[in-house]
């Protein structure tokens, strides 16, 4: 379950520190390379809650099995790779083939603690969260190992036998769900409806120029609301957001800090190769301590189940290593970037776990999969966001003006991050209170 989860989160970051070498490989500027991104986040944001849907309705194994198979691949696609657009959709492929991992474990979880009474199973909620969000900060430390001992095509290669061993891993222990009467309709429209709509708004996101990109995204979200709200069996129950205004509210902070994480992955990794002019295995180093941190603080709180806390506290840590990234240049000393990695580790190991935590107490239970996959959505929208002002700010290079910005940028996204929680009432009495 957890080796499943853990192949999305793996793949978003550990290309961070392989952007620049695959760049010199094409002779491809970032705002090609950008792409290698984005593409992943596309497939992501669009597949999750389908995905998810389908765990919800057929069970996890064969979404599971299919997903691992298709992430092997991609991987073999991608190390064999002779040009960047094969690339590109060797990156698209792993983003469809790794939406299965998360939804289904979700899946398992709610159906195992309703099987045992166990409504508030933090213990395993909190080893998911380190497997799923924290190991990701892990990503470009082992991404700058493998260009160390290959290249950059291991990168792509290490997928081949992971997908294997989770392959091997869900065969044999992945429960089979029985079908009990016939199969249970899918609301094809309403999933057409929304994949319209995401790719849209995130091409457009990408590429703002593309103006007519945006009244086609409105256009095309207006049709899947109503074709939601009017459905016998939606895709998403739109509805239940209606009444459940905790929920809507907890995949907001997830599109907001996954902005800043991923903006700190992504340039901010691009910035220590080019400004500062670091290898990328060594780029990758410097941010072991960012994974050191996340790890133990996730260890630490994880049983905790109240979340307000834990979101103030990454919130404010968040603005603190935003406001530290305006004194970086060139010359800035190694240990002042391993005290950044320190301080951005503490919500990247507190703030995706309780939001985590508040889908799972907010979440129609017959939903969970689908829920979870939209949580994920949220949070590549927000990588989208972070993709376009790392685009936008490092363009032509990553150079310390450009970092300058981006960090102005990320400054303001994490204030209001920062204001939404506290102005939040509704966390006090998520699994607890603080």
């Amino acid at each position: 379950m957890i080796l499943g989860a853990v192949l999305n989160p793996i793949n978003s970051s550990m290309v961070a520190v392989a952007l620049v070498p695959i760049g010199i490989a094409f002779g491809a500027p970032p705002a090609e390379t950008a792409w290698l991104v984005s593409g992943l986040y596309l497939a992501t944001a669009i597949g999750q809650p389908v995905v998810g849907r389908l765990v919800d309705t057929f069970g996890p194994r064969r979404l599971f099995l299919t997903g691992t198979a298709l992430v092997g691949a991609a991987g073999v696609l991608g190390a064999l790779s002779p040009q960047l657009w094969v690339l590109v959709l060797a990156r698209v492929l792993l983003g469809f083939g790794t939406c299965a991992g998360y939804p289904a474990a979700m899946y398992l979880i709610r159906a195992e603690a309703t099987r045992t009474g166990a409504n508030s199973p933090a213990g395993i909620l909190t080893l998911l969260s380190v497997a799923t969000q924290t190991i990701s900060v892990v990503g470009p430390t082992l991404g700058g190992l493998l260009i160390g001992l290959g290249g950059w095509r291991g990168v792509f290669a290490v997928n081949v036998p992971l997908a294997a061993v989770a392959f091997g891993l869900g065969a044999r222990r992945l429960p089979r769900t029985p079908r009990t009467g016939p199969v249970p309709s899918l609301d094809h429209a309403g999933i057409a409806l929304f994949a319209v709509t995401l790719v849209a708004l995130l091409l457009f996101l990408m590429e703002p120029a593309r103006w007519w990109l945006l009244p086609v995204a409105v256009a095309a979200g207006a049709g899947f609301a109503r074709r939601e709200l009017t459905a016998a069996d939606p895709f998403l129950d739109l509805r239940v957001f209606g009444g459940n205004r905790p929920l809507p509210a907890t995949y907001g902070r997830t599109l907001l800090t996954y902005v800043v994480s991923y903006a700190f992955l992504y340039g901010y990794t691009q910035w220590l190769e080019e400004g500062r002019g670091l290898s990328a295995s060594v780029a990758g180093l410097m941010l072991l301590p960012m994974s050191v941190t996340a790890v133990a603080v996730s260890a630490l709180t994880g049983r905790r189940a109240a979340v307000r806390g834990k979101l103030v506290v990454g919130a404010l840590a968040q603005v603190v290593a935003c406001a530290a990234l305006l004194a970086f240049g060139a010359g800035t000393p190694l240990w002042m970037v391993v005290g950044l990695a320190i301080v951005i580790g503490i919500p990247q190991g507190v703030v995706s776990l309780a939001n985590q935590n508040a889908l799972y107490h907010q979440a129609d239970p017959g939903r969970i999969g689908a829920s979870a996959g939209l949580l994920r959505t949220f949070g590549y929208l927000g990588a989208i966001v972070a993709s376009v002002g790392n685009g936008v700010f490092l363009a032509d290079r990553a150079d310390t003006p450009g970092l300058h910005h981006l960090a102005l940028f990320l400054l303001v996204v994490a204030v209001v991050f920062l204001a939404v929680t506290l102005a939040d009432r509704s966390l006090r009495s998520v699994a607890g209170k603080d």
